[in-house]
């Protein structure tokens, strides 16, 4: 994010705010990631995503999907991410055509102590391993690595995005899609096929079915995917009482993208009693929808387990603390009035996003922030205006107490004003942004001490 060298902050203080994470949707922030598979180890959650680039010349194929390694990242409280790096590269794989930039739709499993990395590309020797994509695998002591890839593809596999799955009787299996979407059992190694291959001729038959991911909830086997009815991808889901089916179509998780994103990829898991759906979007890149996204929201059950449909949010999953910064741009609730969202810096996407306000009691309003138990004494506004201006800090809701009023002098560019706390209430709270004047005010994060 964008911070003011006039700041009279300490250098401690603000290097410690860079440098903690957030959970507000999109969850990674340093690069552009999606088809995110969330997998539960241990007491973390960790993410496997594809990893998108920008193609240019000599450097895959311009104005399309471009991707050369795959990133694990990992949280214990959803809320801050570990980025451990590359885990496998495409010119570090024998079988792998090393300038394929096609290091597509990733998975991860753990069995037996060992973890195995499934992912799909292009090899290089179109005679020996065919035509397009197949399915190769890597293996580590340790969810974050370092990885091994195989010197061999899976045989038997044409295709992309594949998802594994092992059973509660230990049996595991491995899914596919290419056209249709494909499943077979794997051996105990799981480096090979164990059988027949099956095609899951239940799914839809008009329009792209990709991106499968199985997963178990109460006895019922739901088979999920992309399915492209229109021109977007909506994700959906089927069910049946067996891994690889027959499934009877069952409706929709998450409908396509409001703004034309053309691909959705995702991942369901259980953490902490709670249901995830991780999935993508192109929030860095509105205008390219082949630089995308990972982002995450909780995901609900009726009691006779069909899924409830996801409106995508903002604001994502996990507590904030209040402590850290805040990035209230990631929204719960806006008024409908005098507040908009607009990136900090056009040219750094990456650097985030600001909420405006310019009406007289315009809001944004932020959910799930842990104050802890400590009264806080100093809430820290990173803003910008070039008028001046007054904001009102309430929490619970926008009639609840003022928690501080912070007062905006004219600045050039973003700023870090220090107000004290009037009102102190422990505990999580809602946390609401009020512009008093008409004056507009640009807020890049605000945080309590």
């Amino acid at each position: 994010m964008k911070y003011a060298s006039s700041c009279l902050l300490s250098v401690l203080l603000i290097a410690l705010l860079i440098n903690n994470g957030h959970a507000q949707n999109p969850i990674i922030r340093n690069q552009f990631s999606a088809d995110p598979s969330a997998r539960v180890f241990g007491d973390r959650v960790f993410l496997f995503p594809s990893h998108d680039i920008l193609a240019a010349e000599g450097k895959g194929r311009i104005s399309w999907f471009c991707m050369e390694d795959y990133h694990a990242f990992s949280s214990a409280n959803l809320t801050e991410w570990t980025d451990h790096g590359v885990i496998v590269t495409q010119n570090k794989v024998p079988w792998v055509k090393p300038d394929s930039y096609s290091m597509w739709a990733p998975d991860c499993i753990e069995r037996n102590g060992k973890y195995y990395f499934y992912f799909p590309t292009a090899a290089y020797d179109t005679v020996k391993y065919g035509r397009g994509f197949t399915v190769g695998v890597a293996v580590a002591d340790k969810p974050e690595g370092p990885y091994i890839p195989q010197p061999e593809p899976i045989k038997g596999i044409g295709g992309i995005d594949p998802n594994v799955f092992i059973d509660k009787d230990g049996q595991a299996y491995l899914y596919w899609s290419s056209g249709n979407i494909y499943g077979a059992k794997l051996k105990a190694n799981m480096l090979e096929l164990d059988g027949e291959v099956k095609t899951m001729g239940e799914l839809p038959t008009k329009g792209l079915k990709e991106g499968p991911y199985l997963f178990e909830r109460n006895g019922i086997y739901y088979m999920t995917y992309p399915h492209v009815e229109n021109k977007t991808e909506r994700l959906e889901y089927a069910i049946g009482d067996n891994p690889l089916g027959p499934f009877k179509i069952a409706g929709a998780i998450m409908d396509e993208s409001p703004t034309g994103c053309w691909t959705n990829h995702h991942s369901i898991i259980q953490f902490r009693q709670q249901w995830y759906l991780f999935y993508h979007h192109n929030d860095y890149s509105p205008k390219f929808d082949k630089a995308r996204s990972v982002r995450a929201d909780s995901l609900f059950f009726s009691a006779d387990g069909t899924i409830k449909k996801l409106t995508p949010t903002l604001r994502g999953i996990g507590i904030t603390n209040a402590s850290k910064q805040i990035q209230v741009d990631r929204y719960s609730a806006l008024s409908n009035i005098g507040a908009s969202i607009e990136f900090i810096d056009t040219l750094d996407k990456f650097k985030g996003w600001k909420t405006l306000l310019s009406e007289p009691e315009a809001w944004v309003q932020y959910n799930t922030v842990n104050f802890g138990k400590k009264a806080l004494k100093t809430v820290l506004v990173n803003a910008s205006t070039s008028t001046g201006g007054t904001l009102e800090i309430h929490t619970g809701s926008i009639n609840g107490p003022v928690f501080a009023t912070v007062t905006i002098p004219k600045t050039n560019g973003f700023q870090i004003i220090k107000a004290p706390v009037a009102t102190f209430k422990p505990g999580i709270q809602h946390l609401i942004i009020l512009l008093k004047n008409k004056q507009q005010v640009a807020i890049d994060w605000v945080s309590f001490q």
